[in-house]
């Protein structure tokens, strides 16, 4: 059979790049055939943290980094091709996850119709750019179903993921953290759980200049501050029932300083050996919530590279085994922009890329809009 190639794109919560993956969806496989990373440079990525809170000027900034961005993310997905030395022609479609710059959903008192998410990175450029079919703008349809437009990786970690007769629990630590509890029985629950690295990098770019604690040896020469550590699991996020999402509206360097704020003398490495920890319980406790172990994790995202951290996972969860999704087929860092491309298919073919219980929607619907090449 014929292969069905579809790249995916995504910048995530950390910005350190865009990543591009292409894959051959025929016959109902996911497999993953080439990948580039495109890195997001200093002055863009502080543009980007800029919108992310409310300012001045914002359309202006916002209408000139969406297509900045628009472009940059063109130029991943060609860089791909020229890697995998294929013509645009031979791609049926991009799916495009853009950069959330603002993730505002329903809940914790904000009512339906003020709820909204936003992405940037201009699909009308992209399929200009490529010459490909690119669908983007996924998550706001979801929002309008009264849903949190968040996660959207469920059903395709479902799709590559599941094992009938197997409960797995499929972890994506980027900037946030999310969870897809595929169940032995065939059951879906996804939801987001807190923050992955978007304070750990933060605290230490803050203080040794680094954009990653490689590894998580900066966290690992500290010591759990344990009241800090008390007053962080408080936050009223990780309590929330699910459906639920966040993002740095909710988790970010303004709110640890406000909690640092009542004792600033925190030697800054047991700052970052409590964040640590804090990610690590507020991923685990969300898990036990609704899974008892022992059950398989698959850990996925930039954070599956920090020894120190997956060491604590496996720690809290034993007797549970915890591996990477290396041993499922599909590299860590890779998984994300796969799952755009699954999507994009999903659209194309009018098929629904939501689930009402992981997002709260009010039924199924397909996700996306469709800019022709």
């Amino acid at each position: 059979m014929a292969p069905e190639l579809y790249i995916g794109l995504l910048s995530g919560t950390s910005i350190d790049s865009i990543d591009a993956a292409l894959l051959d969806l025929g016959a109902n496989q996911v497999k993953l055939l080439a990948t580039h990373s495109e890195p997001i440079d200093g002055p863009v990525k502080a543009q980007i943290l800029e919108l992310c809170s409310p300012g001045s000027n914002e359309i202006e900034r916002l209408g000139i980094l969406d297509r900045q961005l628009g472009v940059m993310f063109a130029k991943a997905a060609n860089a791909l091709l020229q890697r995998a030395d294929l013509n645009p022609a031979a791609i049926k479609a991009i799916g495009s996850h853009g950069q959330t710059i603002r993730h505002r959903p329903v809940g914790r008192g904000r009512e339906s119709t003020c709820a909204f998410t936003l992405q940037i990175g201009d699909p009308n450029t992209i399929a200009e750019n490529c010459a490909i079919t690119t669908v983007a703008d996924f998550r706001r349809r979801d929002i309008a179903a009264n849903g949190q437009g968040a996660p959207l990786v469920p059903l395709f970690h479902r799709a590559a993921f599941s094992r009938p007769g197997t409960t797995r629990a499929i972890v994506n630590i980027g900037g946030m953290s999310n969870v897809s509890l595929l169940a032995a029985d065939g059951t879906l629950l996804g939801f987001d759980t807190g923050p992955g690295n978007v304070l750990l990098d933060a605290w230490i770019n803050q203080h040794k200049g680094e954009d990653f604690d490689r590894g998580g040896e900066w966290a690992a020469s500290g010591s759990i501050v344990n009241q800090l550590l008390g007053t962080m699991l408080t936050h009223p996020f990780l309590s929330q029932v699910i459906p639920k999402s966040t993002g740095r509206e909710d988790f970010n360097a303004e709110w640890l300083l406000q909690l640092l704020g009542s004792d600033p003398r925190q030697r800054p490495e047991d700052v970052q050996a409590t964040l640590l920890e804090f990610t690590a319980r507020s991923i685990c406790n969300a898990l036990v919530r609704y899974v008892e172990p022992p059950f398989e994790m698959y850990v996925c995202g930039g954070g599956s590279y920090n020894t120190r951290l997956m060491g604590r996972l496996e720690g809290l969860l034993h007797p549970s085994p915890v591996k990477t999704t290396a041993a499922l087929g599909i590299a860590p860092e890779w998984v994300e922009a796969s799952a755009f491309a699954w999507l994009a298919k999903q659209t194309l073919e009018g098929l629904p890329a939501n689930d009402t219980a992981v997002t709260g929607a009010i039924g199924p619907r397909i996700l996306g809009g469709i800019f022709q090449r």
